[in-house]
């Protein structure tokens, strides 16, 4: 067990610690993975570039692991390369501090905090000497930089770390709030289902290809989710809740079906982040249209047909980048939501 001085801080409802691990601890405890990874090529050109450089890439690249549940993007050795070599000159100058800004790390398991004194906020917090049992969140070239300094005179150094006792980024244990929770549960299936219109499409905490933000998503589902239990009562948005990732995987399969053209097109801002905001203010209307046509709100086949007067009165042409879309756009981005979510609403009749 490593017991080392740590502060907690508390904000809206999440609890975290802020410490200082060194460098070796660093090296014992945190699994270094990205969502892909592609180890240094071996061609005689590579080799040559590999002899000369001063990280071990042998060495290092057995620390290193492609995960789906990584958070991070792949490596660029270059980074490292050049993250190694700042560390060197800072210690060759000794006034300046090589990791001034804090990592913030994902714990496996639980992590004990005990405080000390009379003050709640500081204690010690007491984590696990096993390998892996952080994982990086932010900060993992810096790490892997530090890692790979081996011997270099790196080792004593202090990093300054925000390490959670958050398990991992699944929904409901990442926020206390249940809609929130609901919110992300459904974001993530709506990115990494292969199904998915969106499947990659959204950037997780500013992971991923995608332009639109896991955050302006969760801000829509979770007033959808209010709104819902205020005009239908607990037990409605109970039974909302339950089915409530099902519902968005068709919903959107059926928009992208509707204006399939826009969706696929280049030209098109039918996947931006107002778009999809509009599209999921009106989800409670098309629910409704979904029951009076078919009965299922939930059902891929009814909601298609619901959106079928969107298909004839919207049209892909409303989406085009450089026609109605940017002439909407000069009200700014909520009033092209608020804009767009009206003319939804009143086109499923």
């Amino acid at each position: 067990m490593i017991t080392i001085p740590a502060l907690k801080v508390r904000q809206f409802g999440v609890e975290f610690y802020q410490a200082t691990f060194t460098a070796a601890n660093i090296s014992r405890l945190v699994k270094f993975e990205v969502l892909t990874y592609t180890p240094v090529a071996s061609g005689d050109g590579k080799k040559k570039a590999r002899s000369r450089s001063r990280i071990n890439w042998e060495l290092l690249e057995n620390r290193i692991s492609g995960s789906e549940g990584a958070f991070q993007r792949p490596v660029i050795h270059r980074k490292i390369e050049e993250l190694l070599k700042y560390y060197q000159d800072c210690r060759d100058i000794g006034n300046l501090p090589a990791i001034p800004g804090a990592v913030i790390m994902i714990a496996e398991n639980r992590l004990d905090f005990k405080r000390s004194g009379t003050d709640a906020h500081l204690g010690m917090l007491q984590i696990p000497e096993e390998a892996g049992i952080l994982r990086a969140l932010d900060g993992q070239h810096r790490l892997l930089a530090l890692h790979s300094a081996g011997d270099g005179g790196l080792e004593g150094i202090d990093v300054p770390l925000n390490p959670s006792h958050i398990i991992s980024l699944a929904g409901r244990r990442l926020y206390s709030d249940e809609k929130l929770a609901l919110a992300h549960d459904i974001i993530k299936a709506l990115n990494q289902d292969e199904t998915s219109p969106l499947a990659g499409q959204i950037r997780i905490l500013g992971v991923g290809k995608g332009k639109v933000s896991q955050a302006s998503l969760a801000e829509e589902i979770v007033d959808l989710l209010e709104n819902m239990e205020k005009i239908g009562g607990p037990a409605k948005s109970r039974e909302f809740q339950v089915s409530a990732r099902r519902f968005f995987l068709n919903y959107m399969k059926a928009i992208a079906s509707t204006f399939s053209t826009a969706w696929n097109g280049n030209k098109y801002s039918i996947r931006t982040g107002a778009a999809l905001r509009a599209f999921l203010r009106v989800a409670p209307d098309v629910m409704a249209r979904a029951r009076e046509v078919k009965g299922d709100p939930y059902d891929l086949h009814s909601l298609r047909e619901a959106l079928r007067p969107w298909g004839h009165r919207l049209g892909d042409k409303r989406f085009e980048t450089e026609g109605e879309w940017r002439e909407k756009l000069a009200g700014g981005t909520r009033g092209t939501v608020d804009f767009l979510a009206r003319e939804c609403r009143a086109s499923l009749r």
